[in-house]
């Protein structure tokens, strides 16, 4: 399949957003083709001791986020719009992603979630946002129901077993052979590493 970049993100990842918006772009521009990898970091938090987002146990780690973010979508040409709730439970959308198997539909999904979530802060755990989600993505909204299937269901755990047996701590986080960038200022540098193997 030529060279590829594995982009592993979770949708109450802020950085995330910033990554999932640009990748795509990125990588083709270099001929490196991105496999999309939803995952909790819920559970490799709850390993490290931490019941909640780093940025909101150390709350100045949290405020220089939430500027940053600002900054840098106002210098992308990005919408920004913190949401009410954070971080919020991304876990239906996460499954959503896991059940479609046309990578550009898949892609257009997980922008649309970010967009809704990050752009334009509502909630991506609400039925109505997932549904209109599914449509940009030009997928039917039948597939709401593979939420709820139980092999999707098991794949996403599989996921969070495969993100800790990669040594994978947060997100985004981006995979290319063995070798592990972390941070959408890395994205960049992962790229050209596989455009060069």
């Amino acid at each position: 399949m030529g060279r590829q970049i594995q982009f592993w993100f979770e949708f109450a990842s802020t950085y995330s957003y910033l990554s999932a918006m640009r990748i795509e772009r990125a990588a083709a521009a270099k001929g490196v083709v991105v496999e999309w990898q939803p995952f909790l970091l819920g559970p490799i938090f709850a390993e490290q001791g931490w019941d909640n987002s780093p940025f909101n146990i150390y709350p100045a780690k949290g405020r220089y986020m939430w500027r940053d973010m600002e900054r840098l979508c106002t210098e992308r040409g990005l919408p920004f719009a913190r949401p009410a709730r954070f971080p919020q439970n991304g876990l239906k959308a996460a499954r959503l992603v896991l059940a479609i198997e046309a990578p550009d539909q898949k892609a257009a999904f997980v922008r649309a979630i970010y967009s809704a979530e990050f752009g334009s802060g509502r909630d991506i755990s609400d039925e109505s946002v997932l549904a209109e989600c599914m449509q940009s993505a030009n997928l039917p909204i039948e597939m709401l129901d593979k939420a709820s299937d139980p092999n999707i269901k098991s794949a996403l755990i599989e996921q969070v077993a495969m993100a800790k047996s990669h040594d994978i701590f947060g997100a985004p986080s981006f995979l290319v052979g063995e070798e592990l960038f972390w941070g959408d200022d890395r994205l960049d540098a992962a790229i050209s590493y596989a455009a060069q193997i």
